[in-house]
């Protein structure tokens, strides 16, 4: 392969100097380069005529191959760009149903624009499975991620805050305090099924306890419950946006930790350009808002 990548520059340049200089060998180096070339193909590919060289019969024959094998065998080594417009491949995301009802829209579009033939296919975010990744189960796992293997790529795509959802003309949408926030039944969710977390925490600070009736494991069956009663919710707010629309949100009244929501991906992906586009587009996803969508009072 080097011969016929060194028998392309001499064919180009027409001179061994230049041939030399363009693959950065020197000019003896070339000679002995042209004559094991030479040997190879019987033929003598290159010959004097005055000061110059021209080529045989036989390299003249070998030019437009050569030059298309050489140009391919360097698009393998690089990586060359992709093109998205052809580029046909499905991606799988695990994620949970929060981020797909507010950011899968964006998504999608993004897609379809940039990358018409590509499919998505948005898995359950039933646990943190580090071996999906490992073994290519999945493309990209997207959430409040905790620790995985050492070796996995993290990459926070934004930051996020819980807030409280109830009912249009539940008691909370009005004043809101500690004590009222905890007086009233509370949904859980949980992939766990846990009935307990960090706003019992910030609550048990302040001498408060609530009851938490019900445990789901996702935004939209809690919503669904406080949507006909008298429970309360907490849901991260940018991940929850368009589906808590008509209902009413407010700030919690006891502080609780920002939630990271990353991008997670092995790194035998670091390199693939088609990847690296999955990777853009879903940070590009991420950073815009849903129209007509607001955050609550604060």
């Amino acid at each position: 392969m080097n011969l016929l990548v060194t028998l392309d520059a001499l064919l180009s340049e027409g001179s061994v100097v230049g041939a030399a200089q363009r693959l950065n060998l020197s000019a003896p180096a070339m000679s002995r380069q042209l004559a094991r070339i030479r040997h190879l193909l019987g033929d003598p590919v290159l010959v004097r005529a005055g000061r110059g060289l021209v080529p045989t019969p036989r390299a003249e024959a070998l030019r437009e191959r050569l030059r298309g094998l050489v140009a391919e065998a360097e698009a393998l080594v690089r990586g060359d760009e992709i093109d998205l417009l052809r580029l046909e491949r499905t991606f799988v995301i695990r994620a949970n149903d929060g981020f797909v009802g507010t950011f899968g829209a964006a998504l999608a579009s993004l897609a379809a624009q940039e990358a018409p033939l590509v499919r998505l296919r948005f898995a359950h975010q039933d646990k943190e499975d580090v071996e999906a990744l490992r073994e290519g189960r999945i493309d990209a796992d997207v959430g409040v991620i905790g620790a995985m293997g050492p070796e996995i790529r993290l990459q926070a795509l934004f930051h996020d805050r819980f807030v409280g959802v109830v009912r249009p003309g539940h008691p909370l949408a009005g004043e809101v305090t500690p004590e009222r926030f905890a007086a009233f039944p509370h949904v859980s969710v949980s992939r766990r099924g846990r009935f307990s977390g960090p706003i019992d925490v910030a609550l048990a600070a302040l001498g408060l306890k609530r009851f938490v009736a019900i445990a789901v494991a996702n935004f939209n069956d809690a919503l669904a419950i406080v949507r006909t009663s008298d429970h309360v919710a907490a849901v991260p707010a940018r991940l929850t946006e368009p589906a808590r629309a008509g209902l009413h949100s407010f700030d919690l009244p006891v502080k609780t930790d920002a939630l990271a929501v990353s991008l997670a991906w092995h790194p035998r992906f670091d390199a693939d350009p088609a990847h690296r586009w999955l990777r853009a587009a879903l940070r590009t996803a991420c950073s815009s808002r849903v129209p007509g969508q607001t955050e609550p009072a604060g």
